[in-house]
């Protein structure tokens, strides 16, 4: 009796241990012509089954007027290159009732999804170099500046500071009630009470985009060509390394139905489509 209780408690952890251990990779299904213009994010709309991707077509940070957002399919194929026009250095995107919202600088542009028109440029004081943007199911609006260090918020009204001095702030995801934040390698989480945890640490300082998988489990991409696995509080793993070729990674997008993932290549001027495993 002791012996199989002995191989049995042998067994459990084995099972546990390599689960813990379980790691994934990413195989390329496809990528797109250079038809690009310095591709920044790619934002998968499931319910238009379409992916939007904004095109900053000149210097990151210069207000020019030459960028863009492109319609593909989901197969990667242009549906419309320059679906809208005459923003300057457009980044991240969220979409909200019908709503396309991207960060422009100091911008919050908004755009009408269904006459692919702009509403809206909202002005955020005090802005440098909006980056990314995640929105909650009551509509706010949440946008990084990876250079004035601050978390800015759009309640459909005005524009306030949700947070301020951090190191590098880029990729944002609403995760239930918390604010997943990349900052500068590490993943912070800013809870109701206004609490910031660190999730994780020890990334690539260019932490740029960031998708759920499941709960506590994340893919992050690092600009410089890192792309994680990150499962909260316990492991990072690398999936795909392109730092000495200098390929980048920009800010993805995820289809969390068929574990597709979508990569900016920025200067590469693609879209890389990876499968989860």
């Amino acid at each position: 009796m002791k012996t199989h209780i002995y191989s049995l408690i042998i067994g459990l952890f084995f099972l546990s241990s390599t689960n813990h251990a379980q790691t994934h990779q990413l195989t390329k299904l496809w990528e797109t012509d250079t038809l690009l213009r310095t591709p920044e994010s790619v934002l998968v709309d499931t319910k238009g089954k379409r992916l939007f991707v904004s095109n900053i077509d000149g210097a990151p940070a210069d207000k020019d007027g030459k960028g863009f957002i492109s319609i593909l399919s989901l197969d990667g194929k242009p549906v419309n290159l320059e679906w809208v026009k005459g923003l300057h250095a457009p980044k991240g995107m969220g979409i909200y009732k019908n709503k396309l919202y991207v960060a422009d600088l100091t911008d919050l542009v908004v755009i009408d999804i269904s006459q692919g028109k702009i509403l809206q440029k909202i002005p955020v004081e005090g802005s440098v170099f909006l980056n990314d943007i995640s929105i909650d199911k009551k509509g706010t609006v949440f946008i990084s500046d990876t250079r004035n260090f601050n978390i800015y918020q759009y309640d459909q009204e005005r524009v306030s500071v949700t947070l301020r001095n951090l190191k590098r702030p880029n990729g944002l995801l609403i995760n239930d009630q918390d604010l997943l934040i990349l900052d500068n390698g590490a993943l912070l989480a800013l809870n109701l009470n206004g609490q910031l945890i660190q999730l994780m640490e020890g990334m690539d300082p260019s932490t740029d985009g960031i998708e759920k998988v499941r709960t506590d489990e994340y893919i992050v991409s690092a600009w410089e060509g890192v792309i994680y696995y990150v499962t909260a509080f316990k492991t990072k793993q690398i999936l795909l390394d392109n730092r000495k070729e200098k390929k980048h990674t920009a800010d993805l997008g995820y289809d969390a139905k068929n574990r597709i993932l979508y990569v900016p290549t920025f200067y590469g001027n693609k879209v890389v489509a990876y499968k989860l495993d």
